[in-house]
C-alpha cells in the first residue's frame, strides 16, 4: 500500500510516518523505482505498536529499544521489564496526581472558607496550615516526595505553594 492508504488506516499523517520512517522505527518500506513508498502489512502492524506505545507514555527512544530486531524477533526480556516499568511509572502519576488533587481542594475550600474577620496578609499562612494539617504528602520508594523535598527550582513545596496561594490574596 502507498504512504496515504497506511495514513488513512492507522489514523496516522503521512508525515508522522515519514518521520518514523526516518528515526529509524519503521523499516519495512520498500521503494519503488518512481520513489514512491511501498509498504506491506507489517508497517501497518508496527505503526499501531509505535502509537500504542507512545499513548502508554513510553518515548521514541524507549519504543526504538523494544521493538522486534531485523529477524523479527521480541527482546522478551527487556520488554517486559520495560512494560512493568512504565506500569510502576503510571501508578506513581496517579498517585502524585490524586494527592495534588487533594492538596488544590484542601485549599479551594480553605480559601472559601477562610474566617472573614482575618486580615488579608494572614490569609496565604492560614490556608497553608491547613493544607499542612489535612493533606499527608506522597511518598514512595524510589524517590523523595515527601514535605523536606524541593521544587524544580529548590525551595521546598511549602515555600512554592505560599508563592501559589499568596497570588489569590490580593489586597483589596
Amino acid at each position: 500500500m502507498k504512504i496515504g492508504e497506511l495514513a488513512k488506516r492507522t489514523g496516522l499523517a503521512a508525515s508522522r510516518i515519514r518521520f518514523y520512517e526516518k528515526s529509524g522505527l519503521l523499516s519495512t518500506v520498500e521503494r519503488r523505482e518512481n520513489g514512491y513508498r511501498q509498504y506491506g502489512p507489517d508497517a501497518l502492524w508496527m505503526l499501531e505498536i509505535i502509537a500504542s506505545a507512545q499513548s502508554a507514555g513510553f518515548s521514541l527512544d524507549e519504543i526504538r529499544s523494544l521493538l522486534p530486531d531485523s529477524q523479527a524477533t521480541w527482546q522478551h526480556d527487556a520488554l517486559l521489564e520495560s512494560l512493568q516499568r512504565k506500569v510502576a511509572e503510571i501508578e506513581l502519576l496517579q498517585q502524585r496526581l490524586a494527592h495534588n488533587k487533594a492538596q488544590l481542594i484542601v485549599a479551594i475550600e480553605s480559601m472559601k472558607n477562610r474566617p472573614e474577620e482575618m486580615a488579608c496578609v494572614d490569609r496565604p499562612n492560614w490556608v497553608l496550615n491547613q493544607l499542612r494539617e489535612t493533606v499527608a504528602p506522597v511518598s514512595h520508594p524510589s524517590s523523595n516526595t515527601d514535605a523536606t523535598a524541593v521544587d524544580e527550582v529548590g525551595r521546598g513545596p511549602i515555600a512554592s505553594a505560599k508563592r501559589r496561594l499568596s497570588v489569590g490574596f490580593r489586597r483589596p
